[in-house]
């Protein structure tokens, strides 16, 4: 199987290099009509593969793809397989090797928004599925549905309505969850968790309008300076969040889990050279790949005051907002942490001052966990049998995701399967996507449906 799928590369980048070329960014109205152009590309491609049941769905301003091959067997299993067409806004200007859609290959490797999250990890289904066909000659030993969303990059707001409406029959045996990446290339590793995700709008309001800083400072409330202030509050010189009560839902992880994490090749030289971060922070007591995966994390992703680069007034801003991303951990519920968040806010606010927090509770999306199950058997089996090895590590997501809405609303185990790694840059300039990491990964997919399909006869 893996030899057809080299035989196919060629192809694959040809395909990867249509797609990405299409700026299906998420939530810009400029980009509507480029999502929607991405879904109907994807389900010409699915059409191609083979698909007997191919649909492009409207989602508010978004279009999702799901598409359906049935198995000749009516006992066969039933997998849904779940990812995204829909990518992030780029800034061009920070781009070095290309334009952010327009990809270039280089070295292995295609390069452009989108190429691995989640494009590339999309075509890794549909490359399975048609290399199958050509060894076989017949349809999938197990019934795929294929369920690609185009808001996953605004946390999903329309995927609940989607299932309920057009996905509501559906019981799959399990949920393939490809939007997560690969420990290393060299190294197989099968990823077991993703962490939940609160995002969280701060706004601080100080005096009633932008004042000349000459005329007022010292005796004037800067809102900056008491944004600064509160976000300083949240977490302490040890790296621990320092919302009352925060940790009481933080499950610790098990002394097996520990020792996962341990067995996988890791340094900090090749951890900051992969991942660019320059230096490793966070908090203390726990190694770098247990904080990544098995801790909760703070973080600031947005912070406005004052005047834009270039237009200096010296005046003391009005107001000041803050961004925030809270990464929980499975079993950590998001309920609880908005709940510690607003009680946080309260408690520390200036009663002069105005105060805005604001949480998108109904988006956020909860951490998960894959339960064993036959599914992640036969994807360990799958693993091993392609990379040729006798056992596959595991590891976690530092991202999220709906796995635990799927997970919820069908209930079936979700199993995760990615063909990003941490140097493809994701949501950052010059995003890319080696290429044969998804070859091989196809390979695996083509392997694992064999693999559920003989394991649930």
């Amino acid at each position: 199987m893996l030899a057809v799928l080299r035989a196919r590369r060629e192809l694959l980048r040809s395909r990867l290099t249509e797609w990405v070329a299409i700026p299906s960014v998420a939530g810009m109205a400029e980009h509507v009509d480029d999502v929607r152009r991405s879904a109907e590309w994807l389900a010409r491609l699915c059409a191609e593969t083979g698909f007997p049941e191919v649909a492009v769905h409207p989602t508010g301003e978004s279009s999702a793809v799901i598409a359906r091959w049935p198995a000749e067997d009516p006992g066969a299993p039933v997998v849904l397989v779940y990812s995204h067409h829909d990518v992030r806004a780029a800034k061009a200007e920070e781009w070095t090797v290309t334009s952010p859609f327009q990809p270039v290959h280089r070295e292995g490797r295609l390069y452009g928004r989108g190429a691995s999250d989640a494009k590339a990890q999309v075509l890794a289904h549909l490359f399975s599925v048609a290399a199958l066909r050509e060894v076989t000659g017949g349809t999938p030993p197990v019934s795929l549905v294929l369920l690609i969303e185009g808001q996953e990059e605004l946390g999903s707001p329309g995927l609940e309505d989607l299932i309920r409406d057009r996905l509501d029959g559906l019981r799959p045996d399990a949920v393939v969850f490809s939007d997560t990446l690969q420990w290393r290339a060299g190294e197989p590793a099968i990823c077991m968790s993703v962490r939940g995700m609160l995002p969280i709008h701060l706004e601080v309001h100080g005096t009633e309008k932008d004042v000349h800083s000459g005329a007022v400072s010292g005796p004037a409330p800067n809102a900056g300076l008491v944004l600064a202030e509160l976000l300083a509050r949240l977490q302490d010189a040890d790296g621990r969040i320092l919302l009352p009560g925060f940790y009481d839902d933080v499950p610790e992880p098990t002394l097996e889990r520990r020792a996962e994490l341990a067995a996988l090749g890791y340094t900090d030289e090749d951890w900051l050279r992969r991942t660019r971060t320059r230096a490793i922070r966070g908090e203390e007591g726990w190694l770098v790949l247990e904080r990544l995966w098995e801790r909760p994390a703070l973080e600031v992703v947005g912070l406005l005051t004052g005047d834009p680069t270039g237009m200096p007034r010296a005046v003391i801003p009005s107001s000041a907002s803050a961004d925030l991303s809270i990464r929980t951990v499975p079993g950590q519920p998001i309920h609880a942490v908005a709940r510690r968040m607003r009680e946080f806010v309260e408690q520390h606010a200036d009663p002069e001052l105005e105060y805005v927090v604001e949480m998108s509770e109904d988006s956020a999306q909860e951490g998960y966990r894959t339960p064993p199950s036959a599914a992640l058997d036969a994807l360990d089996e799958a693993v091993r049998a392609v990379r040729g090895v006798d056992e596959a590590g595991r590891m976690g997501n530092a991202g999220g995701g709906p796995a635990e809405l799927l997970a919820r609303h069908f209930d079936a185990p979700v199993v995760f399967f990615g063909t990003g790694l941490p140097e493809d840059h994701w949501h950052d300039s010059d995003e890319s996507v080696d290429l044969d990491v998804v070859v091989r990964g196809a390979a695996v997919l083509a392997r694992f449906w064999c693999s559920f399909a003989d394991g649930a006869a």
